[in-house]
């Protein structure tokens, strides 16, 4: 009897595996826009995180879906607006947080958990949402430090970190793009012990003469690498750029 129940288990997680496989090559093929849901977070549980999000609108984040159609007609994708963001309603529960231990183990189970998590935690939008972001906003009077932001591809989800703060609203924008960039099989292009983007794919004008200073960070690179040894944040996703690897990568470039 036992047998039989893992047999059943097993075979429905092959099924859920080959589901989304086959919805990733859907999605990758770019026939259609996806919609992204986006669920705000008060992280600290602050009276002035509250505020910052009843302040929030989908205007907000128009940028970034205007960003992703003029990046995607530099590489003839067809499609006027690619990504269509979609603003929820403000999300009580914090997803789980990213295993300090890498082991794939440990890996596995977060994954396993933020997945159950966002299932739970997905409030109904307009449109069904193809992607699905949850952005945990912090104080930046009493948090200096933002942890690591973290998103999958099996299930197109993420957990964004932020700061609530109109001051750095162009910059959680790069972030935020950057994380939901990953959820459609994007790779980081920085060396994760320095954070400087590696050469050439991390770099927007690798073939630039001289090559430094970049004018603009590769999205994935996430840095605008002054000379071998410096590289600064970008300020606004106008000062990014998606190379060729991060556009294979998603799909727009064959």
């Amino acid at each position: 009897m036992w047998r039989k129940f893992r047999i059943i288990i097993l075979l429905l997680i092959l099924a859920t595996v080959l589901q989304e496989l086959w919805l990733d090559k859907a999605d990758l093929a770019w026939k259609h826009n996806l919609y992204v849901a986006v669920y705000p977070i008060n992280a600290d549980g602050s009276e002035e995180v509250s505020a910052y999000l009843r302040g929030l609108s989908r205007e907000d984040f128009e940028p970034m879906v205007e960003y992703f159609a003029e990046e995607a007609a530099s590489y003839k994708l067809g499609l006027r607006r690619p990504i269509e963001v979609q603003l929820g309603t403000v999300v009580d529960e914090i997803p789980p947080e990213p295993p300090r231990n890498g082991s794939i183990f440990n890996t596995m189970l977060w994954s396993l958990k933020f997945r159950w998590f966002a299932w739970k935690n997905s409030p109904k939008v307009n449109i069904k949402s193809d992607i699905r972001l949850y952005l945990l906003y912090h104080d930046p009077n009493t948090s200096s430090m933002l942890g690591h932001s973290t998103a999958l591809n099996k299930g197109r989800i993420g957990r964004v970190n932020l700061f609530a703060s109109t001051a750095y609203a162009k910059k959680n924008l790069v972030v935020t793009a950057h994380e939901l960039l990953h959820t459609l099989n994007a790779t980081d292009k920085y060396d994760l012990h320095n954070n400087l983007p590696i050469y050439p794919d991390g770099y927007a004008e690798p073939n630039k003469m001289p090559l430094y200073p970049q004018n603009f960070a590769e999205l994935m690179g996430g840095r605008v690498p002054q000379n071998t040894a410096e590289a600064y944040i970008p300020k606004s996703l106008r000062h990014t750029l998606i190379g060729e690897k991060t556009a294979h990568e998603i799909g727009w470039l064959k």
